[in-house]
């Protein structure tokens, strides 16, 4: 599931010379055209789901431009239909902008006006067909519903946990804060035959110095005073479960060694008590840092390491997996709505471009919270400064800018890999980039400059 960039354009015209070189000049911006010498042709090209706009002459012989309109208004009434007329015809065409079209320009037009024209339709189009695929998604959004994705990566991290979710082997789950570490532990609790046995979650950077051994190993009745009952510690609440470290690197270095005694005995022996209980659980521990790199520098036991590292899933960064985004979005989105009894919000212009130009360096959890907000209203367009309203032209220059940043970024200033991700020509590409003062090599390494 991504969010659509349309960048097609049917168009209509019974002139072959005039709509041939129309054709050709809109190509020259990097449209997608489409050229039909009349309506009933282009009528049988189209689709609800057409991800562009049309552009039309009025008066053509047979189904004519108004005609056009309308069968179109049947198709999808949101559907922009640009009219081209002659200065004779202006009534007609104001009757048709009444009828639900969405603009017209008279011939002979200044192309600039019939392209700013086309680019304001499509960026309308993009955002009607967004709502309508989060619309869909909203309704299957299920709060059970785990690792969201059609990622490459995330298909992969799913498959493998459906390879090993019953097996007892312990997992060394790594990613960056937010990513969905406790996520991927519950998935593979929940896919197992432990499943109806306790998940237990641990945060190893919350356990009270001084205390962490009763907190994991608990505790008998009288083993220090004022012990008047027994306490059963974490580990052993996990028996026949499993047992799920998160922060793992936050353990001191004698708490290391208490949890590398369990690991090896699966026993756990409480404070005061005669003898260890054995027991049955599975380990799960995760981390937001690199733990092999932890054992070189002398921060984590390398023998714990090892015990855990049996087998290490590693969850990617949200900003790695960039197609994912509108779907985990719907799918919060629905969630925090429908506990505040509440139909989903549709996306507004400004909460699009921040979902496809966010970094979202707090990842999932940065994306639910934006959900929250969205769902709350506290996201919707802002008035703007005093110095006056933004024009349109100055929003998509603005827009096609940060495209462009976004994949200088990503690609770290690769123009054949950036070429193939807007799907440009280098010329173009080259264009573009001077016309917004963008220097390819100040993102060679990563780090854009000014």
């Amino acid at each position: 599931m991504k969010f659509v960039r349309p960048q097609s354009i049917t168009l209509v015209d019974d002139d072959e010379d005039f709509r041939c070189a129309l054709a050709e000049r809109l190509r020259l911006e990097d449209l997608e055209v489409r050229d039909f010498a009349s309506a009933d042709l282009a009528l049988k090209a189209l689709s609800a789901d057409y991800a562009g706009v049309v552009v039309t002459d009025l008066r053509m012989p047979g189904l004519d431009g108004r005609g056009l309109l309308a069968r179109i208004q049947t198709l999808d009434p949101d559907l922009p239909v640009v009219m081209m007329t002659g200065h004779g015809d202006i009534d007609d065409a104001v009757e048709a902008l009444k009828n639900g079209a969405y603009d017209f320009v008279a011939k002979p037009f200044d192309f600039g006006r019939l392209r700013e024209t086309i680019r304001r339709a499509l960026e309308k189009r993009g955002l009607i067909l967004d709502n309508r695929t989060l619309a869909q998604a909203f309704q299957t959004a299920r709060p059970q519903m785990l690792l969201l994705g059609e990622s490459p990566a995330i298909q992969r991290l799913r498959s493998i946990i459906d390879q090993v979710a019953d097996a007892d082997m312990d997992v060394l789950i790594e990613g960056p804060t937010g990513s969905g570490k406790e996520v991927v532990a519950r998935a593979l609790h929940d896919g197992g035959r432990r499943r109806v046995h306790p998940f237990v979650a641990v945060n190893c950077g919350a356990l009270p110095e001084g205390l962490i051994e009763m907190e994991l190993f608990g505790s008998e009745s009288g083993a220090f005073p004022g012990a008047l009952r027994r306490r059963v510690g974490l580990v052993e609440q996990s028996h026949r479960g499993t047992l799920f470290l998160d922060e793992l690197e936050c353990l001191s270095p004698a708490a290391q060694v208490a949890l590398l005694r369990v690991i090896e005995e699966r026993s756990v022996h409480p404070i005061g008590a005669v003898s260890p209980r054995v027991l049955d659980l599975r380990i799960l521990a995760a981390s937001k840092v690199d733990l092999a790199a932890a054992v070189a520098a002398g921060t984590f036991r390398e023998d714990l390491f090892y015990r855990l590292n049996v087998l290490k899933l590693v969850v990617p960064r949200l900003a790695d997996r960039r197609e994912d985004i509108p779907l985990l979005f719907a799918h919060f989105l629905a969630l925090a709505s429908a506990r505040r009894g509440v139909a989903p919000r549709p996306i507004t212009d400004r909460v699009r471009k921040k979902l496809i130009q966010d970094p979202w360096s707090g990842n999932v959890r940065e994306l639910a919270n934006f959900a929250e907000q969205v769902a709350l209203g506290l996201k919707e367009e802002e008035p703007t400064a005093e110095a006056g309203p933004i024009s349109l032209v100055e929003r998509v220059e603005t827009f096609e800018r940060s495209i462009l940043e976004d994949a200088l970024v990503r690609h770290k200033g690769a123009v054949s890999s950036i070429c193939l991700d807007l799907k440009v020509p280098r010329k173009t590409l080259y264009d573009k980039l001077a016309r917004h003062s963008l220097r390819t090599a100040n993102y060679r390494k990563g780090v854009s400059v000014p």
